[in-house]
């Protein structure tokens, strides 16, 4: 009697009969003492270099808020209501997104990589050189390319649509509008950007499992790939990533929620503090909005990222051992060089 193959490889997490939540608690307690020190170390480098990067654009927008001052005083002495402007303050805030989107992707990639590091050490047969911490920070800079080919990928076509759908239905300057308000093509074009957004989100699901592969030692575009094969060309990797992104999208947003409503007693505290230091309201006014803000995503990235990374890392061992023949399940090593 011929030999019968197994269709599916054995998953380093323990077979394709041990669930994604199992396996990720299993880590996670597992590796408790570890992935909370990385997870301090990070957040803590993470916020210190946020609080600088803020600390710089206040004080680059200093002249901003000095001029708002004085129009304010101004104003006061004329017994007139003052209304500021802040649109200025709105374009400086949009040239620094790109860092603070750069600083929370290096600090994504730190933990993302120590997740998927110990998802790996769960092995059994895993190699002890492959644990080293050399190897660790080996893998950073190609999850962080990841991060940003992914956020390439997935909201450019969005901002595009807004941009375009800005300037055909929109009055600028009381001209005509491009577009006969009311008309097929006038209506196609304001509904655009929504469908641009609902595409956009079902592309970055399809590439959730992308920087997990990026720590499994794939390089940015073919774990990219490799994402977006394992979610739509497996007969359960969308449903399976679909049921994983949900709770832990909600999770996260609820933990933001909290952590900032709570953190909202900070808000007239700084501003008062500020306020007293500087002697400009605005600076302190802007300063105590964004302080609950930033300390309910840093007290998210805390709590749930670890939970996420780590759970993303368990789906992509279990979806590419278990849903890929053998065949191709082989080619990973040489992708890796």
């Amino acid at each position: 009697m011929p030999p019968q193959h197994n269709s599916t490889v054995p998953s380093s997490l323990g077979g394709t009969q041990r669930g994604v939540a199992a396996a990720t608690f299993a880590v996670l307690l597992h590796h408790r003492r570890a992935l909370t020190a990385a997870t301090v170390r990070v957040v803590t480098l993470t916020a210190l270099a946020g609080l600088l990067t803020t600390f710089t654009v206040f004080a680059l927008s200093w002249p901003l808020f000095t001029h708002m001052q004085s129009e304010r005083i101004r104003y006061h002495q004329l017994e007139d209501p003052y209304s500021h402007d802040h649109s200025d303050l709105g374009l400086v805030a949009l040239a620094s997104l790109p860092l603070y989107l750069l600083l929370l992707g290096v600090g994504s990639a730190a933990l993302q990589t120590v997740c998927s590091r110990t998802v790996t050490a769960q092995a059994p047969r895993s190699p002890e050189s492959d644990r080293s911490p050399t190897a660790v920070g080996a893998r950073l800079p190609p999850i962080l390319a990841t991060y940003v080919l992914r956020g390439l990928i997935v909201w450019t076509p969005p901002l595009l649509s807004f941009e375009l759908t800005r300037r055909l239905t929109s009055n600028l300057l009381d001209t005509p509008l491009p577009l006969a308000r009311g008309s097929w093509p006038y209506t196609l074009v304001s509904a655009s950007p929504a469908v641009a957004v609902c595409l956009a989100v079902l592309v970055r699901l399809a590439l959730a499992l992308a920087p997990a592969a990026a720590a499994s030692g794939l390089s940015p575009h073919v774990a990219l790939r490799h994402s977006w094969t394992l979610t739509t060309r497996t007969r359960a990797g969308a449903v399976r990533v679909l049921a994983v992104a949900l709770p832990l999208a909600a999770l996260t947003a609820t933990v933001i929620r909290l952590a900032t409503q709570l953190a909202l007693p900070v808000r007239p505290f700084l501003r008062d503090l500020l306020e007293e230091a500087t002697g400009n309201f605005f600076a302190a006014y802007y300063a105590g909005i964004l302080a609950p803000v930033i300390i309910g995503i840093l007290t998210a990235a805390a709590l749930t990222f670890p939970l996420t990374a780590t759970t993303f890392a368990a789906l992509y061992d279990r979806l590419w051992s278990s849903h890929l023949p053998p065949r191709l399940a082989a080619t990973t090593g040489d992708s890796t060089t």
